[in-house]
C-alpha cells in the first residue's frame, strides 16, 4: 500500500519502519520538511519525505501520527479541510487524557476520533493504535501466539479493512470494537491504562482474563 504519514515522532517512526519492512510505500509528513527527511533517511528502504499535501495525496491510507493537541494543524497542513483526504483511511492513534492521570480531555459525548473526522471532512477514520506505547512497534513481528491485539473503532468498512492490512503488518491482530460511536469508550480505555501506570499499577493485574 501507499501509506502517508503525518509527524516525525516516536509513533511514526516505529510504524514507519513496521511498515515499510513490510514491503509498503512510506512517506513523511511534518511541519518541518528537515525533520521529515531526517526521519524518512533514518528509516532508509525508500522512505520518502514530502510537504503534509504531498504526502498524503494519493494514499491507500494516511496515519495521524502527531499529539492530540497538534492533530487539526497537522490535518490543516494537509489541505483536510478543503477535502484532501476525502475518501482515504485516516488512522486516529491520539489519546487526549490529562498527563499523568489519565482523564479524558474532550467535551462529555464527544471523542478525539470525531474531532479528527471534523477535520478531515470526507475521510474514513479509524481509532486504533492508540493503546500501546511506540516501542510495541519498533521490533519486528514475532510469531501469532506472541501478538498483541489492536482494538479499532470505525464506521467504513473497506478503511476497517485496509487499517487491519496494516495491523497484521507490524505483527499485530486487529479486532473491531465497533462504529466510531464507541471512540470516546477506547479512549476511556486508554486515560484508565494511562492513569494506572503512572499511578505505579501493573494493568494486566487490574484486568481479569475471561477464559
Amino acid at each position: 500500500m501507499r501509506i502517508g504519514i503525518l509527524g516525525t515522532g516516536t509513533l511514526a517512526a516505529a510504524l514507519g519502519a513496521g511498515w515499510a519492512r513490510a514491503g509498503h510505500e512510506v512517506v513523511i509528513g511534518g511541519r518541518s520538511l528537515a525533520k521529515a527527511t531526517a526521519l524518512a533517511d533514518a528509516l532508509g528502504r525508500d522512505v520518502r519525505a514530502a510537504p503534509p499535501r504531498t504526502a498524503v495525496a494519493g494514499k491507500d491510507a494516511v496515519l495521524l501520527a502527531v499529539s492530540w493537541d497538534g492533530a487539526e494543524e497537522a490535518l490543516r497542513a494537509a489541505g483536510a479541510a478543503e477535502g484532501a483526504l476525502a475518501g482515504t483511511p485516516l488512522i486516529d492513534p491520539t489519546n487526549a487524557v490529562r498527563h499523568g492521570i489519565g482523564e479524558l480531555l474532550v467535551d462529555a459525548g464527544d471523542s478525539m476520533a470525531r474531532r479528527v473526522g471534523r477535520a478531515a471532512p470526507g475521510a474514513h477514520v479509524v481509532k486504533a493504535f492508540h493503546l500501546f506505547p511506540a516501542d510495541q512497534w519498533a521490533s519486528s513481528p514475532g510469531d501469532d501466539a506472541s501478538a498483541v491485539t489492536v482494538a479499532m473503532c470505525g464506521d467504513d468498512p473497506e478503511a476497517l479493512r485496509v487499517v487491519g492490512e496494516l495491523v497484521r503488518a507490524v505483527g499485530a491482530v486487529p479486532a473491531t470494537f465497533g462504529s466510531l460511536d464507541r471512540a470516546r469508550q477506547v479512549e476511556e480505555a486508554a486515560g484508565f491504562v494511562i492513569g494506572l501506570v503512572f499511578a505505579g499499577t501493573d494493568p494486566h493485574a487490574v484486568i481479569p482474563r475471561v477464559p
